[in-house]
């Protein structure tokens, strides 16, 4: 079952978890201490073994009963997330509650093909008796610091693939949505997890300090490059590898064959779905020149027709921020914007509700790359709109950035789409479609530059979670290897012989040393 693991008694203390678009309380978690964090740890530590021992079937099992809990309580759940993240319930259910059922699904069905042992050509020496393959075995404990914009979705996907290939998980969600956490948690304990397995450490900052200072196996972190960069650094104290999933500043480019309408839509979506707050939002929008005044009208009407409220009312669409110091940000990216020449086409300023973090979704124009807008993470509801002649142009404004997490390529050329996908420095782009490749369990996900390293998702993020281990065997038991002692005059021709022709990996070129392989054999009995 999964465990909270409760804080020391002397320095008992709690977080709150408040609505962000009514500022209410909604409940509240403890904050771990260090010292029931490595407790958290010794507890998974010691429950690993055993659940690795048990058969992919026996793991997807619980892992299935998990799934079933979450689907009946579906929209429970998806009201939670509203409430904790003032994100629109139709929304938690087709960003968070989806995809986590099918990932649910997928690795539960295709682990065991996905860490199948695979055999390692190796040429010649496989004739000589040898052969090598690759098992994979489980790290052992897995620690996950997960994030607040999609605190159901990016954990219990890493808690699936965790524990599916066999090992133990401690997560330490955001101090702004613990609840929902606790709530993935109780999931797995219903569903019959043995304890120690999965344990959720609620906190804050230094809550995430103590999980790595406990020496888990890995870390997989998803967050701001800052804090990224602060993970990696404690985490290489004791060599411990890490998964980092950082910011983005994803380009959108709209060639002038596009399909305007669509790519129109799909921009509005992939700026404003969450409020902006997702490391593949669409944060710079490319339009060639010559389509450029219809795809800007196009997308100021869709924008103006959004409906912004309360997440847990219906047919909502634009819904308050998640945070605070969030919303400051997202208002002196635009507010620079504005007194360095850019044109606020809709929106800009925040939502008349003041007790909530409200902005209004933003389209801007007249912007400059050298503007704060166009180069930091700006993670909220505004889409900056600039032009572009030619591809080549396209590209280097795309490129022109420390980020490189997604970027997307709208055009009717799907060839000339592919092409400039491959020039493009994202970990993934998408040729007409925007943002939502992290909810296919199937594809990776990972970014290059200042977006972090490693990967999560598909079996490119299985292999995160599990040691490859080598094995090599040679059949010939009784016969020694031709390099081992003793040398003589004889033993270097021999060896420059294979120099010359076994490392060709011609046959023909090495059966002309059988004479010498074999009194090298003769000459050691």
């Amino acid at each position: 079952m999964s465990t909270l693991i409760q804080p020391a008694q002397h320095k008992a203390s709690e977080i709150v978890s408040y609505d962000p678009a009514t500022g209410e309380e909604i409940g509240r978690a403890p904050l771990t201490s260090p010292e029931a964090v490595q407790r958290a740890v010794a507890s998974a530590r010691s429950a690993q073994p055993a659940w690795a021992a048990r058969s992919f079937q026996e793991r997807a099992r619980v892992i299935l009963q998990a799934r079933e809990f979450m689907l009946a309580e579906r929209d429970e759940i998806a009201r939670l997330i509203s409430r904790e993240t003032g994100k629109p319930v139709a929304e938690a259910l087709s960003m968070e509650i989806v995809p986590t059922l099918d990932a649910m699904h997928y690795f539960a069905h295709a682990t065991e093909d996905l860490l199948r042992p695979q055999k390692i050509d190796i040429g010649q020496y496989g004739l000589m008796g040898r052969s090598s393959s690759i098992v994979f075995r489980p790290l052992g404990v897995i620690g996950i610091i997960s994030p607040w914009n999609f605190p159901l979705a990016t954990p219990a996907d890493e808690v699936v693939m965790a524990l599916m290939a066999g090992n133990a998980v401690v997560l330490k969600p955001s101090e702004l949505t613990p609840l929902i956490a606790l709530k993935l948690g109780d999931l797995f304990k219903r569903a019959g997890l043995p304890a120690g397995l999965l344990n959720i450490a609620t906190g804050d900052g230094s809550t995430g300090v103590a999980l790595i200072n406990a020496r888990v196996d890995k870390i997989m972190f998803t967050g701001s490059v800052a804090t990224g960069k602060r993970v990696a650094e404690a985490a290489a104290k004791y060599l411990t590898p890490v998964v980092l999933e950082l910011g983005g500043k994803d380009p959108m480019i709209v060639l002038e064959d596009a399909d305007v309408a669509n790519a129109a839509r799909a921009a509005v979506w992939g700026a404003f779905a969450n409020s902006g707050q997702a490391c593949a939002s669409v944060e710079r929008c490319y339009v060639h020149e010559s389509i450029a005044p219809e795809f800007i009208e196009r997308i100021v009407a869709e924008t103006s027709g959004l409906k912004q409220g309360l997440g847990t009312e219906e047919n909502i669409d634009i819904v308050s921020m998640s945070n605070e110091r969030q919303l400051e940000i997202v208002e002196d990216h635009v507010n620079d914007a504005a007194r360095r020449g850019a044109k606020i086409l809709t929106g800009g300023r925040r939502g008349a509700d003041s007790k909530g973090f409200f902005y209004e979704p933003t389209v801007l124009t007249n912007v400059a790359h050298n503007m704060t807008i166009m180069r930091d993470e700006t993670f909220g509801p505004v889409l900056p709109v600039m032009t572009f002649t030619t591809d080549d142009e396209a590209l280097a404004l795309a490129n022109d950035s420390v980020y490189g997490l997604t970027a997307s390529v709208w055009t009717k050329d799907i060839a000339r789409g592919r092409r400039l996908a491959e020039r493009i420095e994202a970990g993934t782009v998408m040729v007409n479609e925007v943002v939502y490749t992290h909810g296919i369990a199937q594809t990776p996900w990972g970014g290059v530059k200042e977006s972090g390293y490693g990967t999560t998702h598909g079996r490119m993020g299985l292999l995160q979670l599990v040691h490859a281990q080598h094995i090599h065997v040679n059949r010939i038991s009784f016969l020694p290897d031709l390099w081992w002692f003793r040398y003589s005059t004889k033993a270097a021709q021999l060896f420059s012989g294979l120099a010359t022709n076994f490392t060709t990996g011609s046959l023909l070129r090495t059966s002309r040393l059988l004479p010498q392989i074999v009194r090298r054999l003769l000459d050691r009995r």
